[in-house]
């Protein structure tokens, strides 16, 4: 291998994990998104800012526009430290910065939520009727809402547009943030839909339109954002380990039980995976057949056998047992 596939081969892998090609070219066209993604933010805050006027549909698109740059620098953090190889303080490796990555960003998007939904609820019960101003264009006075529609509705193409491409790419390197940041990119483009037509209600005489358009962004980042949250804290707590969605656990789990009881000298096998970040750890439990012990080469193959099923498997102790331990399967044992 000469120095540059050296330095490749380096440059992706998590901790001790060298990731395939596939995993490899995605998490490259990841952090390019991520990049083109920071910059494309910080050029529709700045058009935000400068036409959101008092609005309060305008005034919680671009704050939510600013907060929408933590998922993205989240990931690029998360991935520059998971790279990092286990250490005496850290012999799991930093793979939690992930899950830690994840719920920052969960928490702070839960509480802008939480902010944007009281203050837009306020003027709505006060009946604050939002002053739009007006703005002299090359000597012709034009109303500033009309700015405003179009600028949003321009805001809305590259999130739309990253987001499914990020969509794509989450479930290859089962990364969370990466998907939650695609959340991020569908509740900035309905965002944007949503604040044009709150502005619009305001050209046309419903002053209650802005505020009540306000009301449905915070709700969408509310939601968003207890989702996140509530993914990231089980992780963190050592749920099992689930799909890139949390919707469902990883098939994983049972891929590895199948391949572990279908060994000839494995009477029965169940096992336990938590979910580090991009990797996951795998304890199984396996009952040798007629009480015989395995050999160091027999345990070496089965736990190869099963790091060969998927590059995510970073750890796996496989502990042989009289009984399976229904102590640590609870789960299993109960379903």
């Amino acid at each position: 291998m000469n120095g540059s596939s050296r330095a490749g081969a380096e440059r992706y892998r998590f901790g001790h994990t060298e990731l395939p090609e596939k995993p490899a070219k995605a998490l490259r066209r990841a952090i390019r998104l991520e990049w083109i993604d920071l910059v494309i933010r910080v050029v529709t805050v700045v058009a935000m800012i400068l036409v959101a006027g008092n609005s309060q549909a305008m005034k919680a698109a671009w704050i939510e526009d600013a907060l929408s740059f933590l998922p993205p620098i989240a990931f690029l953090i998360a991935v520059r430290i998971a790279r990092r190889r286990p250490t005496e303080a850290h012999p799991y490796g930093f793979h939690r910065s992930v899950g830690v990555a994840h719920l920052v960003a969960a928490t702070t998007l839960l509480g802008m939520g939480g902010y944007l939904l009281i203050d837009s609820a306020l003027g709505l019960l006060t009946a604050e009727h939002p002053p739009i101003g007006l703005i002299e264009i090359f000597g012709t006075t034009v109303w500033l809402g009309w700015l405003m529609i179009p600028t949003v509705l321009l805001t809305a193409i590259p999130p739309m547009i990253l987001g499914r491409m990020k969509l794509k790419l989450a479930p290859v390197l089962h990364n969370k943030v990466l998907y939650a940041d695609a959340d991020m990119n569908k509740a900035d483009w309905m965002t944007a839909l949503t604040t044009a037509v709150g502005v619009f209600g305001i050209g046309i005489g419903l002053w209650w339109a802005d505020s009540a358009a306000a009301i449905l962004i915070s709700f969408s980042i509310i939601s968003d954002g207890w989702k996140n949250l509530r993914s990231a804290v089980a992780d963190l707590m050592d749920r099992r380990a689930t799909t890139f969605d949390a919707k469902e656990p990883h098939p994983l789990i049972d891929e590895v039980d199948e391949l572990l009881t279908g060994i000839d000298w494995v009477e029965d096998a169940e096992c336990r995976i938590r979910d580090e970040g991009h990797v996951f750890h795998i304890e199984a439990f396996v009952v040798p057949r007629n009480g015989r012990m395995p050999t160091l080469d027999q345990l070496a193959e089965a736990r190869e056998a099963c790091v060969d099923l998927d590059w995510k498997v970073q750890d796996m102790v496989i502990v042989p047992v009289e009984k399976l331990p229904e102590e640590f399967l609870p789960q299993l044992r109960s379903a």
